[in-house]
């Protein structure tokens, strides 16, 4: 299911994937210069240091195509977060009787208890899993057909479902969305976003057949040439991401794997894509 406010399952099937993944090194660096041909305008800063030298902090700007583009100096100082958006549960799942939110014993959150059996509610964030379908140099999006982001383009991608793996989810939400069936090649990034309580996992794949098709939750599937992915049209943050992150590797000859937390700045809709700072975490 592609990703929306409320998921419902489409009840497409997809046979187990037959390829086993290649190993991947590690976490490698993303030495991004800042990248001034994207149509919105989206400067990346330099990077600096945190603890233990493994973080680099990225801004990209959310201005538009008028915002300078010059790098603050003054970025190295943290970036004020929101609060985490959690739903509300107010009945407990073993029982139907009411919850009550207390800091459990032995424990420093705030979480919901049942009033009666005493079960304690955690809430967890969601798996969503996609793949970057490559085909003759294009990448593969879809137009989305469903709110949030109608209209705007995506890479295949929705919610884990429980008994599956994350390369078969992926490859199943290729098929729903893009009536294609891929083979998938590797793990490409990884990306956080721990206000919405969301976490990515982006595949690299290809075409099994030179075929695909809009499905119920897609207006339309294209494939793009890399300097002519619609930046300015692009469904959500994490897409924005990954996307750029592909493009600097193919340019330069080295595909890497990233590991990205995307914060959303105080006052950006969740589901806005460009009220985000970037935390890039590496590994050599």
């Amino acid at each position: 299911m592609m990703l929306r406010s409320v998921h419902l399952p489409l009840g497409f099937g997809v046979s187990p994937l037959l390829r086993c993944l290649p190993r991947f090194s590690g976490l490698a660096s993303c030495s991004w210069s800042r990248i001034s041909s994207s149509p919105e305008g989206l400067p990346l800063d330099v990077p600096y240091s945190r603890q233990h030298g493994v973080f680099r902090a990225f801004r990209m700007s959310s201005g538009g195509p008028g915002t300078s583009p010059d790098v603050d100096a003054a970025l190295g100082s943290a970036v004020a977060q929101p609060a985490i958006q959690m739903p509300k549960i107010c009945f407990c799942h073993s029982c139907g009787n009411p919850t009550k939110q207390v800091i459990p014993d032995g424990e420093k959150k705030i979480r919901p208890v049942c009033v009666v059996c005493g079960k304690i509610h955690y809430q967890n964030p969601k798996m969503v899993v996609g793949c970057l379908v490559e085909h003759n140099d294009k990448v593969l999006l879809c137009k989305r057909k469903i709110e949030p982001s109608y209209g705007l383009w995506t890479l295949p991608a929705g919610f884990l479902e429980i008994g599956e793996s994350a390369a078969e989810g992926a490859a199943r939400e290729t098929l729903e969305e893009a009536c294609a069936e891929v083979e998938v090649l590797a793990p490409f990034a990884q990306l956080d976003i721990p206000r919405i309580g969301q976490s990515y996992i982006i595949f690299r794949a290809r075409l099994k057949t030179p075929h695909f098709s809009p499905g119920p939750e897609s207006l339309k599937c294209a494939l793009f040439a890399l300097d002519d992915i619609p930046f300015d049209s692009l469904a959500f943050s994490s897409i924005i991401v990954t996307l750029k992150m592909y493009i600097e590797d193919t340019k330069s000859g080295n595909l890497k794997f990233h590991y990205c937390t995307i914060n959303k700045r105080p006052g950006a809709s969740p589901s806005d894509p460009r009220g985000f700072d970037v935390d890039q975490r590496l590994h050599s």
